[in-house]
Parts: structure tokens; sequence; C-alpha cells
């Protein structure tokens, strides 16, 4: 039985088919939204058309941006030369939080993954041994601790050496306030091997 009118049911399912968004709090934002004064819930449609429609990939490093290079590989204060390898364009915003990193980028999109028929062609692999050709000293391979990015960073990493740049590979380990007792065996073997000097 329906409940709503067909555009406040059709409002409800489009956002309920949004990453994390269920029935209760799809319903809960078709709401917010359709009482919202006009000009806001105009903007909010105009910026989600304006985004979908301008959008696309820097033509460098992958990320995704609204211009064909995106500021930070436009930025002649970065360092080109040293290239970090992350898996989607949150892991670089991650990195760029921190403020301590003041390399370059290649976004991935994705990771190889067998299973889920994701193999290196699928992701942006080509694109990075391309810039690898030019001058470039370091690739550090920043891609998650799963299964996927362990796998992904394998084979990066052996495509890689025979160019003779240095390959690394971020340290994983214990996080900050984590307690021992709760973290499983391979993570805090990557802790004790990752270790530094005090």
């Amino acid at each position: 039985m329906d409940y709503y009118s067909a555009n406040i049911s059709k409002l409800i399912e489009e956002l309920s088919r949004l990453p994390g968004i269920g029935a209760k709090s799809a319903g809960r934002l078709a709401f917010h939204i359709i009482n919202m004064p006009k000009e806001q819930a105009n903007a909010l449609a105009s910026a989600i058309t304006s985004a979908r429609e301008n959008i696309k990939y820097c033509s460098e490093c992958f990320t995704l941006t609204d211009e064909d290079v995106c500021p930070i590989c436009k930025n002649p204060q970065r360092d080109h030369k040293t290239i970090m390898v992350v898996e989607n364009t949150k892991d670089l915003a991650a990195y760029e939080k921190c403020g301590k990193y003041n390399g370059v980028y290649h976004v991935l999109h994705g990771a190889i993954s067998p299973m889920l028929g994701i193999g290196p062609n699928e992701i942006k692999l080509k694109e990075l041994i391309n810039r690898l050709k030019g001058d470039v000293n370091e690739v550090i391979i920043a891609t998650n601790s799963s299964l996927e990015g362990e796998t992904t960073a394998m084979y990066i990493s052996k495509l890689v050496k025979p160019i003779n740049i240095k390959v690394s590979r971020i340290a994983s380990g214990v996080p900050v306030g984590g307690d021992l007792e709760c973290i499983d065996e391979v993570t805090l073997l990557r802790a004790l091997e990752g270790r530094v000097e005090m």
C-alpha cells in the first residue's frame, strides 16, 4: 500500500539508492528536501546536476576535478617527482587533510579484485606506468590494507621495480587509541615491522 503520492515515493526511492541510505533515512531526507525553501531545494538540485555534468578526471593524476588539470597537479610548489598511488579520491583527500605530504598523486579508481572481476585493465594502472616515463624518483603505494589493496600494491611494485624507481609502501599498524589485545595478528606484525627509532 502506498502511503505517499507518486512524487514523494519517487524521491524516497531515488534517495534510498545512495550508499548508506536505507528506506527510513531516505524518507527523512525526502521530507527535509520537500520542506526546504524552494530556492534552497533548487540550489541542491542545481549543485547535483552541475557536479554530474562538469566533474571529470584530471588529465594527469585522474582525481575528480572540474578542470582539465586538478589544483594539486597544477601547483608548482608540489614535488612532482614523488607520486603517491591511492585507490580513490577520498583517500587522496584524507592525505591532503594531514597537510604533511607535498608530492602528487595517482588515483587508481579501484583495486585489483579477481573475485569481483576487476583486473589491472579496469583501474588506472596503464596511466600510472605512462606517468613513470617522466622524471619520477619515488612511487609511494598507499592502497588499503585489504586483500585487494595488498594485491594491487604487489602488482604495482612488480611493474615499477624494473624501471629503477624507488617503490615504498605506507606503514600500517596499531591505530592511535587502539588496545593491543583487540588488534589482529597481521596488524600487530605490520606495526612491529614498520617500527621507527625514537
